[in-house]
């Protein structure tokens, strides 16, 4: 071969196109529904009237893994509010459970596959993704990259303003 980096190049930019063949946005009013770790099911829908966090995350993600402890603290001091933690890293359940050990979360996390992201979010471009779900149900912000407390109460202050 004369250049096999352009070859490898060809091939890596084909697995990432069919990589992102699902939706590369989510849908306004998205549905999930999904098994989590803990053996329930989260069901988006049955938290209609409250705010939902959806955040795609991976245990070798540093930034989602310092983002984790904001959001969980966020969830917890906020009886309005809701949220789901997607793992989207490829990795294998016994790990994502054993990295969960060492970093709790106060609310549900569901393992997802690589090839079946949420039909109504589909594949994030990057990591930590998180989508805020107003109460009547629709995506009220995304965010791409880490976020704080204060990033989430800017945003539902934002979205409480404008539903009035």
């Amino acid at each position: 071969m004369k250049h096999p980096f352009l070859h490898l190049a060809f091939a890596l930019a084909a697995t990432l196109s069919l990589a992102t063949v699902a939706k590369a946005e989510p849908a306004k009013t998205p549905a999930l529904r999904i098994a989590t770790l803990d053996g329930a099911t989260f069901d988006l829908a049955a938290e209609r009237g409250k705010w939902v966090i959806v955040n795609f995350w991976a245990t070798w993600c540093s930034p989602c893994i310092k983002e984790m402890p904001d959001i969980s603290a966020f969830v917890a001091s906020r009886p309005d509010v809701r949220a789901i933690g997607l793992a989207f890293g490829g990795e294998e359940l016994a790990d994502v459970t054993g990295f969960l050990e060492k970093h709790p979360v106060k609310y549900p996390i569901a393992n997802v596959p690589l090839e079946t992201p949420p039909k109504d979010f589909g594949a994030p471009k990057g990591l930590p993704t998180t989508f805020l779900i107003a109460p009547d149900g629709t995506l009220a912000k995304k965010f791409t990259g880490p976020i704080t407390a204060k990033d989430l109460e800017k945003a539902i202050a934002a979205g409480a303003k404008s539903a009035t």
